[in-house]
């Protein structure tokens, strides 16, 4: 197999039909016409000498090596924007392009620092990708991002972490409930329903790991993926909910709901931005980066 045949136009085509499962589909965002982009597939699948993809139906899976090369074609991809940031540097620019994925309950401050980073640097061209906890730790497993935020890191990937934001998790009570104006404990409302956060989500393995040392059992009435819908339903008397603070904004007074005053609450864990060890960064994403940090230890030093 000779990497002279290879060009970077065949990796960016075969990435790109591998992201969106589609000929059609790719050569439609790649603006070249589908026969095209099959004979840049065709062309790369004899250099490599297996098949890349198999048809299951209407949809595309990749082969193992097909795995392998998209692995690659990544690992290509950061080292030539790795390559064209320190160009831009070097020039003394700020552009290229910023990839960060995010758990849904970021989505309340994130897109806000990113908009201050963004105005400094208009040149600076932002995907942002808002996901679950575990299709946020799939993408940063396969590479897709630059830069992910979340609340629990992975154990099983060899990741870089970075604290950098407070995330404050606290009880919601309708107002009226017998506990508010009250401190109480935990074991006290072991008694009622709790709406929580799916499992896997940062909220809920922080509620869980609270009670777990805390021993009490809580009763899950229902557990949602929607910050929005748990606040609703804690209006409703349904139970009481545990989320962020930063997924309240000004609903509380909104939904008729209070804050309930608990032992050991509000819980504290930090935000994270989080990469893969060997990622090599770019320098829209070093700068990220290094804001956040920097800003977190100007906080810090403001509460010292």
């Amino acid at each position: 197999m000779s990497r002279r045949r290879i060009t970077l136009r065949q990796l960016e085509t075969f990435a790109t039909v591998a992201r969106l499962g589609s000929f059609s589909r790719a050569a439609e965002a790649l603006h070249l016409t589908q026969p095209a982009v099959s004979i840049q597939v065709r062309q790369l699948t004899d250099t490599v000498g297996m098949p890349l993809f198999d048809q299951a139906g209407r949809s595309l899976r990749l082969t193992p090596a097909g795995e392998e090369l998209l692995t690659t074609t990544r690992s290509l991809d950061d080292v030539w924007n790795g390559f064209e940031s320190a160009i831009d540097a070097l020039r003394g620019l700020k552009r290229g392009t910023l990839r960060v994925a995010l758990v849904t309950t970021a989505k309340y401050f994130l897109p806000r620092m990113l908009g201050a980073f963004c105005k400094r640097y208009p040149d600076i061209t932002i995907e942002l990708e808002i996901a679950n906890r575990d299709r946020v730790v799939e993408r940063l497993r396969h590479n897709e991002d630059d830069l992910y935020v979340m609340s629990y890191p992975p154990e099983d990937l060899d990741i870089v972490v970075h604290p950098f934001l407070d995330n404050e998790m606290v009880i919601l009570a309708p107002r009226g409930h017998w506990a508010a104006e009250r401190r109480v404990s935990l074991a006290e409302l072991a008694g009622e329903s709790f709406l929580l956060r799916e499992p896997g989500s940062g909220s809920r393995r922080a509620i869980d790991d609270f009670a777990r040392q805390a021993g009490v059992t809580l009763r899950v009435r229902l557990a949602l993926g929607s910050n929005e819908a748990l606040l609703e339903l804690a209006g409703t008397g349904m139970g009481l909910a545990v989320i962020s603070r930063h997924a309240l904004g000004d609903r509380l007074e909104g939904e008729g709901l209070v804050i309930l005053d608990v032992d050991g609450f509000p819980l504290h864990r930090p935000w994270n931005l989080v990469h893969l060890r060997n990622k090599i960064l770019p320098v829209p994403a070093r700068a990220f980066l290094d804001e956040m940090l920097a800003a977190s230890r100007a906080t810090l030093s403001g509460q010292a």
